[in-house]
Formats: C-alpha cells, sequence, structure tokens
C-alpha cells in the first residue's frame, strides 16, 4: 500500500465523523433497558423464575431471598433479569436449579448450606431422607414400604 493510499484509507470524512457521533447516544441508551430490568429484579421475581425453572410451586421464599442474596454477591442479578426475560443461558440456569436440589449457595467465595432438611433433592430421592429426620415412629423401618 502506498503512502497516499493509507493516508486516504486513515482520514475519516465528515458524513463518517456525524454519523459516528450520532450513534454513541443509541449505543448508551441500549443498556438502559436491561439495567432497568435488572434493578426491578427482586426476590419475587427471583421466585417465580425458580418455580418455571424447576418446574415447582410454593418454593420457600426464606430460602429464596438466601439464594437471590447469593446470586446478588456474585453480581448475577442483571443476568437473572435477562434469563427471566427469555434470554437464554443454560449455565446460570443450572446453577439456580442446582442451587433448589442441593441446598448449598451458588456464591463460589461463601459456600454454605442455605438449607438442608427443605432442599428439592429430599423430594426428588423419596427412598430416602434427610440425616437425623425421623422418618415415622419407633420401630417404622421394621415394616417393608408399600410397593
Amino acid at each position: 500500500m502506498s503512502r497516499t493510499d493509507a493516508a486516504q484509507s486513515a482520514t475519516i470524512t465528515r458524513r463518517g465523523l456525524l454519523s459516528a457521533a450520532s450513534a454513541l447516544p443509541v449505543m448508551a441508551l441500549s443498556q438502559w433497558p436491561a439495567k432497568a430490568f435488572a434493578a426491578e429484579f427482586d426476590v419475587d421475581a427471583f421466585l417465580r423464575l425458580s418455580e418455571e425453572l424447576t418446574a415447582r410451586n410454593q418454593l420457600s421464599e426464606s430460602i429464596g431471598t438466601d439464594f437471590f442474596k447469593a446470586f446478588t454477591a456474585t453480581n448475577r442479578a442483571e443476568d437473572l433479569a435477562k434469563l427471566a426475560d427469555g434470554a437464554e443461558d443454560r449455565d446460570l440456569a443450572n446453577s439456580v436449579v442446582a442451587s433448589w436440589y442441593s441446598g448449598i449457595s451458588p456464591d463460589p467465595d461463601d459456600l454454605k448450606v442455605v438449607s438442608y432438611t427443605d432442599a428439592l433433592m429430599w423430594d426428588a430421592m423419596d427412598f430416602t431422607k434427610p440425616q437425623a429426620v425421623c422418618g415415622g415412629e419407633m420401630g417404622y423401618w421394621g415394616n417393608a414400604p408399600d410397593a
């Protein structure tokens, strides 16, 4: 490429400059709807999303509050809002479901058990129960289960 060709390709026309300048405000505003929706995404919205993802009704509000705080602590509130709005994020959806089934916080810096006995895994594994939770009256284990 000659020096004059390089100089011509590096120059910008007045029309190009005005087009670029007029696009800047639009680009800045393009993030506004997602951020506004994320600001409105709260525990109730998280519970609705969780019920949809787990196909369960009436999930615990107190457990949901703890999970929502953990997701918010990992800066995922905006991503959750987008997921609730129809965006596809398989990893995040799996993380929400895994939290409800395992009962463990999704925050890798604060791995704590949010819920043990109320984790959804115990409903999925109806052949067992959480340790230290009684399965019935004294001697219940002596009778064969209903077939």
